[in-house]
């Protein structure tokens, strides 16, 4: 049995009673097909749906937009990190090592025993022991540094990273100040033991030829 929509019934019945006549059945029929293809509100929601598109696509360029800016500072961030880890290795450790193996044993050997050979061991054992906190800091961030270097994803403590470079000023600032003018003023007392501290420590950085046979 065939069916009317209800729509196509309605549209049918406002129609002039002229039309409905001779061949109403084939008007009939068009007049569904007409109610059928005729679109409603919710057909609009196809053409919604690309706009919609259009603005998740914007959002997204919107942010892509900001990544030319952002990779200078990545950028930096890698270099600074790799070449922290190569200068701390290659020069603040050697810089340690230097100065706890040559020149606080010169001063000390070189100093007045008494109140300034006691001056002295307090500061040699005070930088000493800053050295190794540093140390034990940069060795501790370490990890994250190198993946900082590589570009990588890294949960690098800021506030570690202040910490370090605030002690280390710190430190810097107390051995040059207090201690170094002193072991010039002791060493200065003796042309062979300031000689004897400069040879050493130029022989060391004296690279090593291999003779040919």
């Amino acid at each position: 049995m065939f069916s009317v929509p209800q729509p196509a019934l309605l549209y049918w019945k406002s129609l002039p009673a002229t039309f409905v006549g001779h061949g109403a059945g084939t008007d009939f029929q068009q007049v569904i097909r007409m109610t059928q293809t005729t679109p409603a509100a919710a057909d609009d929601a196809p053409i919604q749906n690309f706009s919609n598109c259009h603005v998740g696509i914007l959002s997204h360029l919107k942010t892509f937009g900001e990544l030319p800016a952002l990779l200078a500072p990545a950028e930096r961030a890698r270099k600074i990190a790799a070449d922290t880890l190569a200068f701390f290795r290659d020069a603040v450790l050697e810089h340690h090592s230097e100065e706890e193996r040559d020149l606080f044993p010169a001063v000390i050997a070189s100093s007045v025993k008494g109140p300034e050979r006691d001056r002295v061991r307090v500061m040699v054992d005070q930088l000493t022991a800053e050295h190794r906190v540093v140390e034990a800091a940069f060795r501790k961030m370490e990890p994250e540094l190198k993946k900082v270097a590589k570009g990588q994803t890294s949960e690098l403590n800021g506030e570690a990273v202040d910490h370090l470079v605030r002690k280390y000023m710190a430190h810097a600032a107390f051995e040059e100040a207090e201690f170094l003018p002193l072991a010039h003023t002791i060493l200065g007392r003796n042309g062979n033991h300031m000689a004897a501290l400069g040879l050493t420590l130029h022989m060391r950085h004296t690279p090593n030829f291999v003779g040919h046979v």
